[in-house]
């Protein structure tokens, strides 16, 4: 069935001059466009700190679009256009009443609206604040007010807790959309059905036929100019509770009673409540975490992390993190779920891999066979190269019984025309028809955080600054010793990649 377009609406942008907005919310909604499902009663209404008029903005974003496409007609098209003349702007500061003012002016009290803050997130309270203040949150007869909220949502449970408390004592929960953009990934979506609607991925899906879960987000890049952030937040705050713990969730949720939105975030946050909290002993032995040091990096020679711009020499903050995390439900019981992310690693790849149990060898107890066959693997490769590859072993050709791991590989590029999407098309679509399936909850927020609040805890007493590891590499051989102790193998990074033909960069 067709998806519906969406209804008149008003996206007011908070932060519309920034690097988000040009770079991933824009083309996006030139998408949805092109795709029907946003029409002429699309309206945007950027805000802004810089003076300007609504063809300052205009011409911002066209700039970008002809940087975006070479200067060919392949973003700034028909859909561009008719877009273009619906975009206005005005400035001001967030934190006084008069950019308020000029919003419900502009929005009148008919008009459903929704909230964009693409903004720092020590704005996040303020603005909802004088949203509600000036009643432009108000819901009656039929019309919506919603805010959708960047991440990140807190810096520890403590900040995350107070930030839900200050947004919920002025707007309800129903009126709010954290985004994690991963989950507008096309194959982050499709887990739930591959799941759920195929009888045999399902059966296997416990702790009887499963030995473990790998989740790995890994980037080529490096800190590069967000030295002042990234050394205030590190991995594990920029990607764990948030990022990673969506894909955990999704992966170990039990099947929901419907595809209800409420139904669904209902069962992931039950999940991430069920993570284990580790005790400050358990912690230590539980997580690793490194930060890059100097060397060559696709050619280029890049700086160690701790001298990098606006980065203290110093520092004490991570570039690489490894975890070994518990889900105490009956399903995942024994289970350990392997997550890893950093930065200036030898590729840029966002994958789970579910590692099946080894079969029993008494079949194969009179042939040559190996007796360590490679365990059954699923790899659901999120990104860049959308698609999922199931690892068997099959009976190589001659008269003995050898075997050879094969793959049998599906990738979305193949089979569906995708085109050129940003992962804010599906979220920014949720958002306006008001489906928060894709959002996340605030219990679901504040479970994710005390996940990980040991380990903060830990290394911010620990005087050690994290291990040493080259750019380009896999990351710190702590992680390596994280999970070869338990007798496994992290999966080799980019391997899909690279047998699509891809080289991960």
């Amino acid at each position: 069935m067709d998806a519906a377009p969406t209804p008149p609406v008003t996206l007011v942008i908070f932060g519309a001059t920034g690097d988000l907005t040009r770079r991933l919310l824009m083309p996006a909604i030139i998408n949805l466009t092109r795709e029907r499902l946003v029409g002429e009663d699309l309206h945007i209404l950027g805000i802004g700190i810089e003076p300007g008029d609504d063809e300052f903005l205009r011409g911002r974003l066209d700039a970008f679009l002809d940087h975006l496409s070479g200067g060919e007609q392949t973003v700034k098209d028909a859909a561009w256009e008719s877009l273009r003349r619906r975009i206005s702007y005005t400035s001001g500061d967030f934190t006084k009443d008069d950019i308020f003012l000029e919003i419900g002016k502009r929005l009148g009290p008919h008009a459903n609206a929704a909230f964009y803050l693409a903004v720092p997130p020590s704005f996040f309270g303020t603005i909802v604040e004088k949203l509600a203040a000036h009643r432009l949150t108000d819901e009656s007869d039929g019309v919506f007010r919603r805010v959708a909220i960047e991440k990140p949502f807190g810096t520890d449970l403590a900040s995350a807790q107070a930030l839900n408390a200050r947004i919920l004592a002025q707007i309800d929960e129903s009126q709010v959309y954290r985004l994690d953009h991963f989950l507008g990934k096309e194959t982050v979506q499709n887990l739930m059905t591959a799941r759920f609607a195929n009888m045999m991925i399902e059966s296997l899906w416990n702790s009887r036929y499963i030995d473990h879960v790998q989740i790995t987000a890994t980037e080529v890049v490096d800190v590069g100019s967000r030295g002042k952030f990234y050394d205030a937040t590190g991995a594990l705050r920029d990607m764990v509770p948030n990022h990673l713990f969506q894909l955990l969730a999704m992966i170990a949720m039990e099947p929901p009673n419907s595809f209800d939105a409420e139904a669904i975030r209902n069962e992931k946050s039950k999940v991430l409540k069920a993570l284990r909290i580790y005790t400050p002993e358990e912690a230590k032995t539980h997580g690793v975490r490194g930060a890059y040091t100097a060397g060559p990096l696709n050619g280029v020679e890049l700086p160690a992390y701790r001298d990098t711009k606006d980065v203290s020499p110093d520092s004490r903050t991570e570039t690489y993190v490894a975890l070994k995390l518990y889900a105490d439900t009956w399903r995942w019981a024994g289970v350990p779920f392997y997550l890893r992310t950093g930065k200036a690693l030898t590729a840029r790849d966002t994958e789970i891999v579910i590692t099946f149990q080894p079969v029993p060898f008494a079949q194969f107890r009179e042939t040559e066979v190996n007796r360590r066959l490679p365990p059954n693997r699923l790899v659901i490769q999120v990104q860049p190269d959308e698609g999922m590859s199931m690892e068997i072993s099959i009976k190589t050709p001659g008269f003995s019984v050898d075997t050879t791991p094969v793959s049998l590989d599906f990738r979305y590029a193949d089979k569906f025309d995708i085109g050129k999407t940003t992962g804010y098309e599906s979220l920014l679509y949720d958002l306006f028809i008001g489906d928060q399936t894709l959002f996340q909850r605030a219990d679901g927020i504040e479970a994710g955080w005390a996940a990980v609040q040991p380990f903060l805890d830990i290394w911010a007493k620990d005087p050690n600054t994290p291990e040493a590891y080259r750019p380009g590499s896999m990351g710190p051989d702590c992680a390596d010793r994280l999970i070869e102790r338990d007798g496994r193998q992290w999966h080799e990074l980019g391997v899909l990649l690279h047998r699509n033909g891809k080289d991960g960069k």
